[in-house]
């Protein structure tokens, strides 16, 4: 007893003499992440500051100087992105949202290792959640005609879409380069779900239900495909560096899914166009001598400022890429 206790003692120093210095280290890296920050805030200014000069002196100048200001803003083009990866390794004040839901609490990752898991554990996340939506908006619509089914549905849907949000937040947070409309879509997609969770049961209710369980349906496997096609290319890319590490599979088109996933573009502009067609239906049922329900014209807003936020986010991607291109083959 003796001799383990003895065992015992030494284990607990070891691991005290272990833990000790981690202490130290952290509470030494706090100042010194503090100052990192700074001095990117500064140099952010001066860049910003720099750049502006470099404009006005492009007016007059001497076919000298105009060589040498090229190959200033050569040298600063890539500034931004360096400063970008570095501040994904420092502590940064939350966003309002991140700010209301979890306080100030830092949700910095400070190594690659855990940034990479936390991705990948969001799109684990993403995955069984599409399938489980995919299995159950077809339980909805094709097996049990149910109220309190759709309830639990549509109450799934809320907090699939609300811990969507979150986890993004923590991902933009930790260096993830998301779309602004692919994070915000996902709001309204909440906002959504629940005015259909609130609605009663009755006959307008009746009359849009199918619509949109089959409209859920498809939208899952439209982002099933999505997921899948989408996760290998961006491995693909990855491995010929032309990927950012922390870049996700999204619920539209982004300009790196243009070599190999244009064929996923009829399938999204159908989508897109199913969300007006539910707006419209929406419309026209509140406009119904029957429709007492605030729900009836909040979800055809909804579907509607979903429609021309996708509908012209996708197009407006395709466009850029599609010059981008001609100006490539022009060059060339």
């Amino acid at each position: 007893m003796d001799r383990v206790s003895h065992l015992s003692c030494r284990s607990l120093q070891f691991i005290q003499s272990d833990h000790g210095p981690l202490g130290c280290i952290s509470d030494q890296s706090s100042p010194c992440m503090n100052s990192c920050s700074n001095a990117i805030a500064r140099q952010r200014k001066k860049l910003k500051e720099l750049t502006v000069s470099l404009e006005e002196c492009k007016e007059t100048p001497s076919p000298e100087e105009m060589n040498a200001i090229n190959g200033i803003q050569g040298s600063i083009k890539d500034r931004p992105n360096v400063f970008f990866e570095m501040e994904s390794f420092l502590p940064k004040k939350n966003g309002l949202y991140l700010s209301l839901v979890l306080g100030n609490v830092n949700v910095t990752l400070l190594n690659k290792h855990s940034k990479f898991a936390y991705k990948d554990e969001y799109e684990k996340f993403k995955l069984v959640l599409t399938v489980l939506l995919l299995v159950f908006s077809f339980t909805c619509r094709f097996v049990f005609s149910y109220r309190a089914l759709d309830a639990l549905f549509n109450f799934l849907l809320v907090w699939y879409y609300c811990t969507l949000t979150i986890r993004e937040s923590i991902l933009i947070s930790n260096g993830s380069r998301i779309k602004g409309w692919w994070v915000f879509h996902h709001y309204v997609f909440c906002f959504l779900s629940g005015v259909m969770l609130t609605w009663p049961e009755g006959i307008l209710y009746q009359m849009f239900r199918n619509q949109f369980l089959t409209y859920c349906l498809y939208q899952s496997f439209v982002q099933f495909l999505q997921y899948y096609y989408q996760s290998g290319c961006l491995y693909r890319l990855r491995a010929l560096g032309e990927s950012h590490n922390m870049d996700l599979t999204v619920e539209g088109f982004q300009s790196w899914m243009w070599r190999g996933l244009t064929f996923l573009l009829p399938f999204l502009f159908f989508g897109h166009f199913w969300q007006l067609y539910n707006g419209l239906t929406l419309f026209r049922m509140a406009q119904l001598p029957e429709c007492k329900e605030w729900q009836v014209f909040m979800c055809g807003c909804s579907y509607l400022v979903l429609f021309m936020g996708n509908f012209s986010t996708t197009l407006g991607v395709v466009y850029h890429k599609y010059i981008h291109n001609q100006d490539k083959s022009k060059s060339l």
